[in-house]
């Protein structure tokens, strides 16, 4: 592989490529250097720079213009969530990657970094034997890099524009809205309330849920794509910002009123019909690419619940939850999604909204505010 100063001397902030600007952090050598390769490999992005702490981190910022740099959380000099904000500073615009392995404590700090500011997490392989056979890992690296490659790039000209014009930057960061038919809202009264989220989801969940009040008394199931242990510190962060018992569902737990639940990494979750609704987790194949994936979830609860479930579907990546929400608006039920504007990644709720399901299309601002409404009936 060509090292990162000869990727450099032809790198697209010298050489006028399109290609998406990576920087590796990483203080394992091997490590960093087996995902400078996936990246490399791929036509769409090249590795301008690969460095292990957040020191040289920092000064490679100096010298290459980057669209997404994937950062670990423990290294010697300067650690991963020391070097975040400082990065963010120096490079408006510019998308990290969080990568850590699977701990509690790594998840702790992957949380605390989305706080800080970064985009997306993805739970790294412990050693390069782990790496040789993760095809999985790989996929996603190259997903989410992709991804947020077109974000950066998306919002570096919108800040480049607001500069020039001389208007705040920070107006110019709202992609201009398609034209999206709505539903009209039904008149229901909903017994569940039921969320898909992704990429950008975990502050989302935080803001909407925060935003409900105290009246909202249905039970609350979410679907974030996480992998385990990372679900764990959601469900606690959740209860910290909503003030409301939020805890990782298990097998059986009856749904409870004024509850939050949230699927854990690598099960699905749905709900059972009965007397006593309940949460049932399984292991059956990936759908959407995920697991836990929205759509099963959603099946479940239009089989539970009829027309009586409001849906909220917030940003992430893909095209999860919006089959399970077409279910739910077909039946009578009432699906909600996060605009575009305030989306970190517009694929699901954008998904949703193009197959005509929902019954609002709302900054993240607005959506608890309706959610509280619908649930306890002022309108």
């Amino acid at each position: 592989m060509a090292s990162a100063r000869a990727i450099a001397q032809s790198s697209p902030d010298q050489g006028g490529d399109s290609r998406i600007r990576v920087m590796v952090v990483d203080d394992a050598l091997v490590i960093r250097g087996m995902l400078s390769r996936y990246i490399d490999d791929e036509e769409s992005m090249t590795v301008v720079a690969s460095v292990g702490d957040g020191e040289r981190a920092l000064k490679s910022l100096e010298r290459h213009d980057i669209d997404v740099v994937v950062l670990d959380i423990e290294m010697p000099r300067m650690d991963g969530l020391t070097a975040l904000p400082k990065i963010i500073e120096a490079s408006p615009g510019t998308q990290v990657l969080m990568a850590s392995t699977l701990t509690l404590r790594n998840a702790k700090e992957s949380m605390k970094a989305m706080e800080l500011g970064a985009a997306d997490y993805i739970p790294k392989p412990s050693s390069s034997g782990e790496l040789r056979g993760a095809d999985a890992f790989k996929q996603e690296l190259l997903d989410k890099v992709r991804t947020l490659g077109r974000i950066a790039r998306r919002k570096k000209r919108a800040l480049g524009r607001a500069t020039g014009a001389g208007a705040p930057a920070k107006a110019a960061l709202a992609t201009p809205a398609k034209q999206i038919t709505l539903r009209p809202a039904p008149r229901i009264r909903p017994e569940v309330i039921a969320i898909g989220s992704s990429t950008g989801g975990p502050q989302a969940l935080f803001r909407v849920l925060k935003d409900l009040g105290e009246g909202v008394r249905q039970p609350i199931i979410i679907t974030q794509h996480m992998p385990p242990t990372f679900t764990t510190i959601l469900a606690e962060h959740i209860t910290k910002a909503s003030g409301r018992p939020c805890k990782e569902a298990q097998d059986g737990d009856v749904l409870e009123s004024g509850k939050i639940y949230v699927a854990p990494g690598d099960y699905h979750m749905l709900v059972e019909a009965g007397p006593q609704k309940r949460l049932r987790l399984n292991q059956d194949p990936p759908e959407n690419f995920c697991r836990p994936a929205v759509d099963p979830m959603l099946r479940s609860v239009a089989e539970a619940y009829g027309k009586n479930v409001l849906v909220l579907i917030l940003t992430g990546m893909g095209s999860d939850g919006a089959k399970g929400a077409r279910l739910i608006a077909d039946g009578g039920g009432m699906v909600i999604g996060q605009d575009e504007a305030t989306s970190v990644v517009w694929g699901m709720p954008g998904a949703a909204a193009a197959a005509g399901v929902c019954s609002a299309v709302l900054p993240l601002s607005e959506i608890g505010p309706l959610v509280q409404r619908v649930a306890t009936g002022a309108g």
